[in-house]
């Protein structure tokens, strides 16, 4: 299945690294990307694997994650509408060092490298602003091993909880978090084992900050939450 859709129009462009691209580049980019809907569970890449382009997600859900030398699944990141993935690896000429896979139905385009590598040599505002993504992305990186070292899994669990629901936001009664994780996914995202990560939800679901239905996880109280996280709310 493919989208039509021109990025001139793209609802995500200005949330977008491309947000300050010139038109140009725009038009050039529009006219060679090829755009597709990956279902649940499909995979954009595998680690390992050289890279051919950058993907842009148009709309769904995708989870970056990198096998450890135990064969655990360990999630990296989570991406969003607008977010655009598999750039370090094709600017840095590396093998991917992580897997994607669609958390949802999700409409992907792909731009080849060596339009998009040409695009970022004449184009400064898209260079500059591709600078500031990786700059965010080791930012993250450092925090995340801070808190692996520093932090008590309790906290790191409720801190995880409020980092999805900052990610994807909630569904429309707006206490529900707006995507579906299995608990495998949450205690990888934790960096705990699983059996923990259920057990810390159901003493957050005792505590009346969180409910769960399967996959599904309402939260009740977030300052509660926040204060859980060792957060400043």
């Amino acid at each position: 299945m493919t989208d039509h859709s021109t990025c001139q129009s793209c609802s995500q462009r200005f949330n977008s690294v491309f947000c300050k691209a010139k038109d140009e580049f725009v038009n050039q980019i529009n006219e060679q990307k090829i755009c597709n809907v990956y279902k649940r569970g499909q995979i954009l890449f595998n680690e390992g694997s050289y890279p051919f382009g950058v993907y842009c997600i148009n709309n769904g859900k995708v989870k970056l994650s990198h096998l450890g030398d135990d064969g655990k699944e360990q999630i990296i990141r989570l991406l969003k509408a607008g977010d655009v993935l598999g750039y370090r690896a094709l600017l840095s000429g590396d093998r991917y060092s992580a897997s994607a896979v669609a958390l949802e139905d999700t409409q992907i385009c792909f731009i080849p490298k060596e339009l998009f590598v040409n695009v970022l040599k004449l184009d400064p505002g898209l260079a500059f602003e591709m600078m500031k993504l990786l700059s965010d992305e080791l930012h993250r990186a450092e925090i995340k091993l801070t808190h692996l070292a520093q932090k008590p899994i309790r906290e790191r669990l409720a801190e995880t909880l409020l980092f999805i629901k900052e990610t994807y936001g909630f569904e429309e009664d707006g206490i529900t978090l707006n995507v579906r994780l299995s608990r495998e996914e949450i205690a990888n995202l934790v960096g705990t084992a699983t059996e923990s990560a259920i057990r810390l939800l159901s003493e957050f679901k005792k505590d009346g900050m969180v409910e769960l239905d399967g996959k599904k996880i309402k939260i009740l109280k977030q300052k509660e939450l926040i204060r859980a996280a060792n957060l400043q709310d």
